[in-house]
């Protein structure tokens, strides 16, 4: 069975899921509390959990980038997230000499676990400020895991695996799909974050696209 659900919402359903099933787990960004998120992915959430779980933070991305590598290596869960992708340009020395390093530096013995959410790509009046596509050049970097939803169950189902992972993950999520509309299985749970998914098996060509060129590339197909 399937449920016809909009990305937003499963973005959401996965941020209720992670935070009712592990109590380290808890969201920090800009407004993403009270205002219920850039986005509105974060809607409800603050009053359904708290702020100390729900977390309002100034605006200085470097800071509580920072303060999520702290928590993290504290043995919390954080979920951090950053409004656009052109802001995490002002956190890039965190994410970089930091989060991405630290386990290597330290021989192994100082995991990062920490996921960073970032709307990509363009949307409606962003302008070129904050239309950037910068997950190609993030996934250049060594020590960081970079994930970009392409379905509705990716968008429910990444974020409990990449908080299981050891090293630091960035989840890019693509602004235009946030009000699109796909199904969800009722039944579905976490999805494979190591392997590309095959979304239509073939014999002859080879489409490959991620995030919100797959639906592109499917209607190509």
């Amino acid at each position: 069975m399937t449920t016809t659900t909009t990305f937003r919402e499963a973005f959401r359903a996965g941020l209720r899921e992670s935070l009712s099933g592990d109590e380290r787990v808890f969201l920090m960004g800009e407004d993403v509390g009270r205002y219920g998120g850039c986005f509105a992915v974060s809607q409800g959430l603050l009053e359904e959990f708290g702020p100390e779980r729900i977390r309002d933070t100034p605006l200085s991305e470097s800071a509580f980038v920072g303060a999520g590598i702290g928590a993290a290596l504290g043995g919390m869960r954080p979920i951090v997230e950053i409004m656009t992708v052109n802001f995490s340009l002002l956190a890039l020395d965190q994410i970089l000499n930091n989060a991405a390093t630290l386990l290597h530096m330290s021989g192994g013995q100082l995991a990062v676990p920490l996921v960073v959410r970032i709307p990509t790509g363009p949307g409606r009046q962003l302008a070129a400020q904050h239309s950037h596509t910068l997950e190609g050049w993030y996934a250049h970097i060594p020590g960081l895991r970079v994930l970009a939803p392409a379905t509705p169950a990716d968008a429910r189902g990444m974020l409990a695996p990449a908080l299981a992972d050891p090293d630091p993950v960035l989840i890019f999520e693509q602004i235009g799909l946030y009000g699109t509309s796909g199904e969800l299985p009722d039944d579905g749970g976490p999805v494979d974050i190591t392997h590309a998914a095959v979304r239509r098996p073939g014999t002859d060509v080879t489409l490959v696209g991620y995030g919100g060129s797959l639906p592109t590339a499917l209607a190509a197909a």
